[in-house]
This record gives structure tokens, C-alpha cells and sequence, in this order.
């Protein structure tokens, strides 16, 4: 396994679990399936809905002698209707809470998107909150003060631009640590890597494989498939592993960390292994060349009328 090395020390492995849609009484087997068979980095969310679950998968594996708290690298991410500077804490101890945790490894901003506090999901535009009214600095410097309490090691955003992060940055003097946004052969980010090489940002990509399995509402007619290229396919049958683990093994070697969603033993021990597949030069270059600028999740679901959010002010495009 790979890692990422922060300016503490602290290592993150460079693929991980992401638990986003992973349903309640599955998560909880697939998270000890995954600490036993090596898996160490997990990516959650008080969003999901699931984390409580997630929670006793780690508090008994670490009761039973199976990993310790510190070998693991837990991710949360702080959701959009407690942006403001007095919720955020509050979010982080009910993600502690239901994790069984003292601290987070890191936590993420996860949209820059405001909501009302009694809001989840907007259904029109009167639920969001514009941002001039509750800043992207406002939050940051909140989760700066998670970070000096030590209620979490590291902070990092996730769906943020480089404008976003700029912006943040400048206002504060601290410079997300990660940043977690679609990534994979169709959505390379390249600006965006070559941004964060240069900050000492580390990418996380969601998504890596298409994400299938998203919500049918956020699912384009005539989209491209990743496990339909025949360059993935052909560089599957030339290294004889699966184009889930070419796409994975790409994303480790161009220096991202990764965390494919499975709760299936097979999916799992496959994908872990992926981190440890090398890809040659040639074949990364046949990769490169993949690049389409598609999202798979556009973000259109925040644009609702009646909010000043619009796809082209969310990623700054």
C-alpha cells in the first residue's frame, strides 16, 4: 500500500472504503470484512446516514484485537446546513458520537453549499442559503478551530474549486490540507492536481469508477461508461487484472488517493489489491489521453430557483 505523508507524520493510505450508499446491516459487515483483509482508511459522512453503524464495525474490531485506533485513517465531512461557525462543532461531536471516536484523522467541508439548519435536501430555493450570507470563511475558520481543539488531525474540503480554495486560504492563512472531488479517466482535474502539487494539497477522488449506482435522478441518458473503453479494457488484459482495477491502479500512480465503494468480499479484496498494481509508462499515457471533462455528478441538484447557485459558480467553470 501506498501512502500519503502529512506534515506531522501522520500517513494516509492512498486507497481507502467509501461508504456512500452503503446500505444499514451491510455496512457494519462490510467495514469488518474490509479491517480484516487489510483495508485502513475509511470514508464516511454524517450524510450518509450511516455512521453510527460504521461505529460499532470499528469499535468492535478494535475490541477484538483485529486493528487499533491508531493504525485507521477515518474521514467525516461536515454537512451544508451546519456551515455556520456556531454548528460546526456541534456536527463534529455527533460524527465522533455515532464513529465511537475521541478525534477524526480528518474532516472535510462537504460542499461549498449552505442549506437552512432545518434542511437536508432543498426542494426549492428558499432552503439555501447564499453564500454571501454565510461565507465559505466563516466555515473554514470554524474547522480551523476543530483542528486547534483536537477534535480532528486534519482539515481538507471536498467539491471545491481553486478559486474556493484560494479564497479560503488567502481569508485565513491556512490551506486545506485535502481536497476530496470527482476523479477518474473521464474527469482527470488535471489544473486541479497540478494546483494541488503545488500547495501540497493531497486529491482524494470519489467516483473513480462511474459510480453506477447513483441515484437514477443524476444519471444522463447516453452518458459515457468507463467499463465500456476499450483502453481500459485493453490494458486489463494486458497487466490480466479487472478495468475496476486499472482504473483504480491509475488513480495511485498519478499520486491521488482513492475510495471505491463495495460491500462484496470479492470487490473488496480486488479493489485493495489495485494499490499495488503499477501501471507502465505507456500505459498512463494511453490513460491521459481518456479525458472527456465529464461529471458523473454535475451538481445541479443545489442549482434550484430562487438561489443565487448555479453549475458554473459551483466549480467555477
Amino acid at each position: 500500500m501506498k501512502y500519503f505523508s502529512f506534515s506531522n507524520g501522520d500517513k494516509m493510505p492512498a486507497l481507502g472504503l467509501g461508504t456512500w450508499k452503503s446500505a444499514k446491516r451491510e455496512v457494519y459487515k462490510a467495514v469488518r470484512e474490509a479491517i480484516t483483509i487489510g483495508y485502513r482508511h475509511f470514508d464516511c459522512a454524517f450524510i450518509y446516514g450511516n455512521e453510527a453503524e460504521i461505529g460499532q464495525a470499528f469499535a468492535d474490531a478494535i475490541q477484538n484485537g483485529e486493528v487499533t485506533r491508531e493504525e485507521l485513517w477515518i474521514t467525516s465531512k461536515l454537512w451544508n446546513n451546519r456551515h455556520r461557525k456556531e454548528d460546526i462543532q456541534g456536527a463534529i461531536e455527533i460524527t465522533l458520537r455515532d464513529l465511537q471516536l475521541d478525534y477524526l484523522d480528518l474532516y472535510l467541508i462537504h460542499w461549498p453549499i449552505v442549506l437552512r439548519n432545518d434542511i437536508d435536501y432543498p426542494q426549492n430555493g428558499e432552503h439555501l442559503v447564499s453564500l454571501n450570507e454565510v461565507s465559505l470563511t466563516e466555515t473554514w475558520i470554524g474547522m480551523i478551530d476543530l483542528q486547534t481543539k483536537g477534535l480532528t488531525k486534519h482539515i481538507g474540503v471536498s467539491n471545491f474549486s481553486i478559486k474556493k480554495i484560494k479564497q479560503i486560504t488567502d481569508d485565513t492563512g491556512v490551506c486545506p490540507e485535502v481536497l476530496q472531488l470527482e476523479l477518474h479517466p473521464f474527469l482527470q482535474q488535471k489544473a486541479i492536481l497540478n494546483f494541488a502539487n503545488e500547495n501540497n494539497i493531497f486529491l482524494t477522488g470519489y467516483c473513480p469508477l462511474g459510480s453506477a449506482d447513483r441515484p437514477a435522478s443524476r444519471i444522463s441518458v447516453g452518458e459515457p461508461k468507463l467499463f465500456e473503453n476499450q483502453t481500459i479494457i485493453s490494458i486489463a488484459s494486458e497487466i490480466g487484472c479487472s478495468p475496476a482495477q486499472v482504473m483504480l491502479a491509475w488513480a495511485v500512480c498519478r499520486g491521488t488517493s482513492v475510495i471505491p465503494k463495495s460491500v462484496n468480499p470479492q470487490r473488496l479484496a480486488e479493489n485493495l489489491a489495485a494499490a499495488d498494481i503499477e501501471l507502465n509508462t505507456a500505459q498512463l499515457a494511453a490513460m491521459g489521453d481518456l479525458d472527456k471533462h465529464y461529471r458523473y455528478i454535475k451538481g445541479d441538484f443545489w442549482c434550484l430557483a430562487g438561489s443565487d447557485y448555479t453549475v458554473a459558480n459551483l466549480w467555477d467553470e
